[in-house]
């Protein structure tokens, strides 16, 4: 049964009672001698034993569907307002202030929906918290699996391609001045050992970076490419200023500086490489210059993801990083990055 059909019935219910409470009132106050005095009385040119219940039902229909319809719009509201809740949305519940019972309902779905927010926000913060501590999880995962394969590769593949290098020096020393086929192909390989030997040391560079480790950037470059020079036959030089900058800025800048690195030692062929640290007009200025292949567009899409990473790390630090490369004729990267202290330009 719905609101309006049970508001009509509960007021005709009333009215019937009413009704005949009021014609018993009526007719001991009124007697009458005969029924037939029902018929003869008249109301409105219509007989009292009509007019009386034709009044009365009239009367409670109406009521009841005037209340019907005024409580059948208060439940749609609070039925409406439930289901916006059971969506996940905020109760939309106005409060017209025509009954006390309402107001009430109004401020508890207040209350509601003030909790389900902060539950919602509660929700969402465990929810980023737990993925942020996932992602560093995953990230030390990869960070020594990484160590585990340089170490692997360094202890196996490396030393076998030093060892083959070796004997491959010694073979063709042994064979002096000859010349001939087997003398050419001889130095093919050893050529092939000694690239692939490069190609080992800048992918021990990419999958296990060095990190300053309370060094400074200066002393950090420095520390790298006198190793480097060590380890290739490639003229590496360098020139770092004397200046502080933010720990931040440092290990970015360092970083790009192994990746820079990294892609010249596998790509580039290059003979020498520069790199160049500076501060003027206040903005540090990080340079790497090789004299290698370079590369076209072509190419640049081979190298996208490390190109990519070095310049969202540039852009980390609020700084820009511009790579020119032309073919046969060598690469140049250069980051420029504000030289800021604690959020201070430094002149």
């Amino acid at each position: 049964m719905s609101a309006i059909q049970r508001q009509v019935v509960w007021c005709l219910g009333f009215a019937i009672i009413l009704m005949v409470i009021g014609s018993a009132a009526f007719f001991v106050v009124f007697p009458i001698s005969e029924l037939s005095q029902l018929w003869e009385r008249e109301l409105m040119g219509i007989p009292f034993i009509i007019f009386l219940p034709a009044s009365s039902g009239a009367f409670g229909i109406l009521f009841g569907l005037i209340s019907g319809v005024f409580w059948k719009s208060q439940l749609s509201q609070i039925g409406q307002s439930l289901r916006q809740i059971e969506e996940g949305h905020q109760a939309e519940f106005k409060d017209d202030g025509s009954v006390f019972e309402m107001k009430e309902i109004h401020e508890r779905f207040q209350k509601l929906n003030a909790q389900l927010s902060e539950k919602a926000k509660i929700s969402q913060r465990l929810a980023t918290e737990k993925a942020e501590e996932q992602e560093v999880r995953i990230q030390e995962i990869i960070s020594q699996e990484r160590n585990r394969l340089a170490r692997e590769l360094h202890d196996s593949v490396s030393q076998q391609l030093f060892a083959a290098s070796m004997l491959m020096s010694a073979v063709t020393e042994s064979r002096g001045e000859e010349e001939g086929p087997e003398a050419k192909q001889l130095k093919l390989v050893e050529g092939m050992i000694h690239q692939s030997q490069i190609e080992m040391r800048a992918l021990l560079l990419h999958l296990r970076p060095a990190a300053l480790k309370g060094k400074s950037l200066q002393e950090g470059i420095a520390e790298l490419l006198n190793e480097l020079s060590q380890k290739v036959m490639m003229e590496i030089t360098w020139r770092a200023e004397n200046f502080s900058m933010d720990k931040g800025v440092e290990d970015h800048l360092f970083r790009i500086l192994q990746e820079s690195v990294s892609n010249t030692l596998r790509h580039a062929k290059a003979k020498s490489l520069n790199v160049l640290l500076i501060k003027r007009d206040g903005l540090i200025i990080m340079r790497v210059v090789d004299d290698g292949v370079g590369f076209d567009e072509g190419d640049r899409k081979a190298g996208a993801y490390g190109l990519q990473n070095m310049h969202e790390r540039a852009l980390e630090i609020g700084g820009t990083l511009k790579i020119v490369s032309v073919k046969n004729k060598g690469t140049r990267l250069e980051v420029k990055v504000p030289a800021v202290s604690n959020g201070v330009g430094e002149k």
